[in-house]
């Protein structure tokens, strides 16, 4: 879980800048925006699924002892 959660988050973003940026000059200025907004909105599920699973690790290895 270590780099290639790094890797996904990348490839996210460099999809979301490449659409941006083709519908930016075909002039979808509010399309372009929503697209990053739907791009960041898939980071953050991305993250807080992350940090979800953090802190069941954490309770379990705090109910251990």
């Amino acid at each position: 879980m270590g780099v290639e959660i790094i890797f996904k988050i990348a490839a996210v973003g460099l999809i979301t800048a490449i659409v941006s940026q083709v519908l930016q000059h075909a002039g979808k200025n509010e399309i372009a925006t929503l697209t990053t907004l739907a791009g960041l909105i898939v980071v953050l599920y991305m993250v807080m699924d992350m940090v979800g699973s953090l802190f069941e690790s954490m309770k379990m290895i705090f109910t251990m002892y």
